[in-house]
């Protein structure tokens, strides 16, 4: 048997090398085209230029996508019955050779579909599947599935601990790993569903949301390529912690082209804080609030109550509130955004005061005087006391604007949201300059389409001197038209171009970067984790995003710990939805151990939570250690037990998960201790040591989890456990808590 171990395994090497030196061709030769392509320069025409570009970007592309996969490039082989011979080999992506023969296929191809859905009893042509476990380049080992039994006499087997335990007992790195390797059958039937509708991925902790969203994501890329290539795939994450620890995921599996966003940075430019008080937090998620934004920026189109005077060029003029009234009028009616309607209500004011000045010129000149006044409404518009008049009457605004004077300024909170309780306005109210939190990015977002784009006069200038040369530049080429005629080059120029000569050429962007700096862009699909949480208002946002509404939706009810998260999938998605969602769910918990994930199922059926309870694939080697302490002496003893904890994870990654108020004088004292090792917000993955809230957490992973003062984690968020629950269960191994405070009902020994 061992001879055929070794046999084996050396065949498999050998036909391994064979696919990492093809990888390494393309690559070299994928490097020399973007290098002979770079040295072509800015010569030839416009269009030559353009080509240029286009064929560097496709290089970078390809270059970063073949960098990307090198890591664990084939992982499984697929031998099957009938006339199928030749094994097929699957891995990130599909590779032929020279002669396009197909070496490897594509994880996401049809043809690769068996390596995860075949079953004994369900086969599906499968004679063997074979697990490839590669160390660098090499084979460290195979694991074999036999689903024909003929197989089984003549030897064709190899046997280990299983693909799927090794990779469960491996140690975490503070980045998510693919499980493109060992993707089981029920996450392989929802990554592989059709891309049109929203589906809706509910399981309990350790199931694998998570890596069966993104693998969907890079399944829908690859399957539906060209209907999203320009639209784009977003990705959106509960926070900047989170979106770091999957960000190497899609490159991995062979897809960079994709958007991701915590819910704070939805609003492009803005870096949203998270919003403490839970109060306003559900007060700003509420659907209600998108009337309270339209009210205000329908209460900045002011009417005036008297006649006012005002003064161009020496010459006294009245404004009447009829006047501004029509000019309002006439500007709601465009059914243009607020900004762009300004521009109308402008133009008729102005236009009315420059006859009015026509008017009053001519009779002081005489009847008979011909003088051109066409120059009349431009006087009009530059005077001083007009600009003012119109920023009185419609002042332009940005989203951030109105959003922070709405909150700053309790008069117009009134205005704008009557049916608010007095106490709920005072809730509302923040110092002018307050740093936008992520309750604020849906209203942000709400305001700005409504309100429409703020046209910067520097920009505005900009535009006409750019129209001004596009108007040089064609006089130009009419005056040289015959030379280009002759020189065979008419009609290839034009003169946007010519003009663009004396402009600083912008790089050209891909659909997701341009996706990432436009806020209408409309995605062709949108994968939201930890769902559960947003509140009604952040989903506007989403589906506003995706007018299609194609969306992986992926949560746990359970898990609900935000102050407007969802209670049900049904009352989170209905009003956006109606009906028009399915639900799968996700029945195996392959992270946390059984009797971790036991007692975090007893504290939320203690707490009244109704919750799915997936199975765990391994009862684990310890149950919860509960250690008590006092609170005067809280300090040393988490850092006693820590110590414990780092000898039992023996260089695996430990998270320390507190309660936000004792975040940072914890954070403090395990730094002074264990310095650089210690490892805090969205960039200490890297580190052995983490200290974060229990809201940093969701979603993460990690060897051993130092729980510290459970009970307070759930007084933080009115006595819900969802916070609490997602605390117990990001660990792989082992859990231990440190409490001063009574242990919540089900944790008490």
């Amino acid at each position: 048997m061992t001879e055929t171990i070794e046999r084996d395994l050396l065949a498999e090497s050998e036909y391994v090398g064979r696919l990492y030196a093809r990888l390494d061709e393309l690559r070299a030769e994928k490097v020399e085209q973007l290098e002979r392509t770079r040295a072509q320069g800015a010569v030839g025409t416009f269009q030559n230029m353009s080509e240029r570009d286009s064929f560097a970007t496709l290089y970078e592309d390809r270059i970063a996508q073949l960098d990307a996969v090198q890591d664990r490039l084939v992982f499984g082989r697929l031998d099957m019955a009938g006339d199928q011979k030749s094994p097929r080999y699957i891995g990130r992506i599909g590779l032929s050779d020279e002669e396009l023969n197909r070496m490897m296929i594509d994880w996401r191809a049809t043809e690769a579909a068996p390596f995860y859905q075949a079953t004994a009893r369900n086969p599906r042509g499968v004679r063997r599947r074979r697990h490839l476990m590669l160390k660098g380049r090499s084979v460290a080992g195979i694991e074999d599935d036999v689903l024909d039994a003929t197989w089984l006499d003549e030897g064709h087997t190899h046997h280990g601990e299983g693909a799927l335990m090794a990779a469960l007992r491996e140690k975490r790195t503070g980045r998510m790993g693919d499980i493109v390797g060992t993707i089981q059958a029920e996450q392989d039937a929802i990554i592989r569903a059709q891309l049109p509708g929203a589906v809706v991925v509910q399981g309990g902790p350790g199931t694998g949301k998570t890596a069966v969203a993104l693998h969907r994501a890079a399944f829908l890329l690859y399957e539906y390529r060209e209907r999203l290539k320009n639209a784009g795939v977003l990705i959106v994450g509960p926070s900047n912690s989170f979106m770091r620890y999957i960000e190497r995921v899609l490159p991995s599996l062979g897809e960079t082209g994709v958007v991701m966003s915590s819910v704070g940075d939805l609003y492009h430019g803005l870096h949203a804080v998270p919003e403490r008080d839970r109060t306003v937090a559900r007060l700003k998620g509420q659907l209600s609030m998108a009337k309270v934004i339209a009210n205000a920026v329908h209460n900045r189109q002011r009417l005036i109550a008297n006649p006012r005077t005002v003064v161009v060029e020496g010459t006294r003029l009245s404004v009447t509130p009829k006047m501004i009234k029509n000019a309002r009028e006439r500007a709601r009616h465009t059914h243009k955004p607020y900004n762009e309607a300004r521009e109308t209500f402008t133009k008729v004011v102005v236009g009315e005061l420059a006859e009015q000045l026509r008017r009053k010129l001519e009779e002081s000149a005489g009847q008979s005087s011909t003088n051109d006044r066409s120059y009349l409404p431009q006087e009009v518009r530059e005077s001083y006391d007009v600009r003012i008049l119109l920023n009185l009457c419609w002042m332009p605004m940005t989203p951030a604007q109105l959003v922070s004077e709405l909150f700053a300024n309790p008069h117009l909170l009134a205005a704008a949201a009557p049916k608010l309780k007095e106490a709920e306005r005072d809730a509302l109210y923040r110092r002018a300059g307050s740093p936008f939190t992520e309750a604020d990015v849906p209203l942000l977002d709400e305001a700005a389409q409504l309100l429409g784009d703020f046209v910067d006069p520097n920009v505005a200038a900009h535009t006409a001197a750019y129209e001004a040369d596009v108007e040089n530049a064609k006089a130009a080429l009419q005056n040289m038209h015959t030379m280009l005629e002759n020189a065979g080059i008419d009609g290839v120029i034009t003169a946007e171009q010519v003009a663009g000569v004396n402009q600083e050429t912008a790089a050209k962007l891909s659909a997701a970067e341009r996706a990432v700096v436009d806020r209408t862009w409309a995605y062709g699909h949108i994968v939201v984790d930890e769902a559960q949480e947003l509140s009604p208002m952040q989903w506007r946002l989403l589906v506003r995003r995706c007018p299609m509404k194609s969306f992986t939706i992926v949560g746990d009810i359970a898990q609900t710990s935000a102050a407007s998260g969802a209670s049900s999938w049904a009352q989170a998605l209905e009003p956006f939805f109606g009906d028009r969602f399915d639900l799968e769910e996700l029945s195996v918990n392959y992270r946390t151990p059984a009797q971790i994930a036991d007692a975090a199922v007893r504290v939320a059926q203690a707490a009244g939570l109704r919750i799915t309870t997936p199975q765990a694939v391994r009862e684990g080697d310890w149950p919860p250690v509960l250690t008590r302490s006092t609170e005067s002496n809280l300090e040393d003893t988490v850092l006693v037990a820590l110590a414990q904890e780092l000898e039992y994870s023996r260089g695996g990654l430990q998270a320390v998960i507190v309660p936000q108020q004792n975040l940072a004088s914890l954070r403090d004292a395990v730094s002074k201790k264990y310095g650089q090792r210690v490892g805090t917000g969205s960039g200490g993955l890297s580190q052995d040591i983490v200290v974060i809230s229990a809201r940093e957490s969701k979603g993460l992973e990690f060897d051993g989890v130092l729980l510290v003062e459970p009970a307070q984690l759930v007084a933080e968020v009115d006595g819900g456990v969802g916070d609490l629950y997602v605390a117990m269960t990001r660990t792989t191994q082992r859990l231990h808590v440190v409490h001063s405070q009574e242990l919540p009902q089900g944790l008490r020994a």
